[in-house]
């Protein structure tokens, strides 16, 4: 089984740049005018998910909630440390958690469209 996770925006080029330029991600596909919808697959080569971006002439009507996460976790410590200094590097300030557990497990940074992304740390090293 393979996971997509599918979200509507109107922000493709910011959602573009965010994941790939700070989170890492890939981009691995794209897609113009199929049936008026442009879009973007996110993710890791090779991996069985990955993250869809579609846009259009429709508004999408997103209320993001506080527990409405997306959640990373870093192969290694190394690895979030370079990720959490992107993001510093970027400017993009991060977010209090609402559930105790990221408080304490990760930090939280907001997308373009207001969604919570956590990167986990990483506590097997």
């Amino acid at each position: 089984m393979k996971l997509r996770v599918a979200r509507h925006t109107t922000n493709l080029q910011t959602i573009t740049l965010f994941y790939t330029e700070l989170l890492g991600l890939s981009l691995l596909g794209s897609f113009k005018d199929h049936d008026h919808y442009d879009g973007i697959f996110l993710g890791l080569p090779g991996a069985d998910w990955h993250l869809e971006f579609t846009t259009s002439n429709q508004q999408p009507h997103h209320q993001p909630d506080e527990d409405d996460l997306l959640v990373f976790y870093p192969d290694t410590v190394e690895d979030y440390a370079a990720l959490i200094n992107r993001f510093k590097q970027a400017g993009t300030e991060q977010v209090e958690a609402k559930n105790s557990y990221w408080r304490a497990n990760g930090v939280v940074y907001l997308d373009p469209d207001g969604f919570g992304v956590v990167i986990a740390k990483n506590n097997k090293d």
